[in-house]
């Protein structure tokens, strides 16, 4: 998803629908696979000694930063619908 997006940029193609749901799919997939790497550490997880305690909040801000991810549904709803 990445790679199109990024050719669609570079060719100078319409791009705005396939940037919005690879930002969506990616930054939703970041949080999850950081909760179930919290998971996996148990208590371990939210301990600041052990870098899996910040990959949430990291993980979050991606999906908040260049539009939430409920923007992110609005733009490829109107897309589709045009």
């Amino acid at each position: 998803m990445v790679r199109h997006s990024a050719c669609l940029v570079d060719a100078g193609r319409p791009f705005r629908n396939e940037t919005s749901m690879t930002k969506l799919f990616t930054s939703e997939l970041a949080v999850e696979a950081a909760l179930k790497a919290i998971q996996v550490h148990g208590a371990y997880g939210i301990f600041d000694e052990y870098p899996v305690s910040g990959l949430l909040g990291e993980a979050k801000v991606l999906e908040i930063v260049e539009g939430t991810s409920e923007i992110q549904r609005m733009v490829i709803a109107r897309e589709l619908l045009d």
